[in-house]
């Protein structure tokens, strides 16, 4: 496994716990509010970490949630929008970028 997956799975898991969801719902194709907005959280932290767009695009698919480029990209603007109104969506990023590490 790459560095990068590592990284990967390692925001899935705090991203879904975080959201009080399992990892499968964070990959269902669920549309629901919370799925969606866990999913966009990872898709920021991914980002800043950084990660590449395709790497997280490939990630994706290889958890059953295949996803197009223009969509990880909407999820991440839709973070740093929610990101400088909600305080609360600000300590959760940076809880969960001081948790993964390698």
């Amino acid at each position: 496994m790459s560095y990068k997956a590592e990284v990967f799975n390692k925001y899935a898991d705090h991203v879904a716990e975080a959201h009080s969801i399992t990892k499968d719902k964070l990959f269902s194709k669920s549309k629901e509010r919370p799925m969606v907005d866990a999913r966009h959280m990872l898709y920021y932290l991914c980002k800043t970490r950084p990660m590449r767009i395709r790497f997280i695009q490939d990630f994706m698919g290889e958890q059953g949630y295949p996803i197009n480029h223009s969509s990880i990209i909407h999820g991440i603007n839709y973070v740093e929008k929610n990101k400088l109104q909600d305080r609360d969506f600000v300590a959760i990023c940076n809880r969960i970028e001081g948790c993964v590490t390698l």
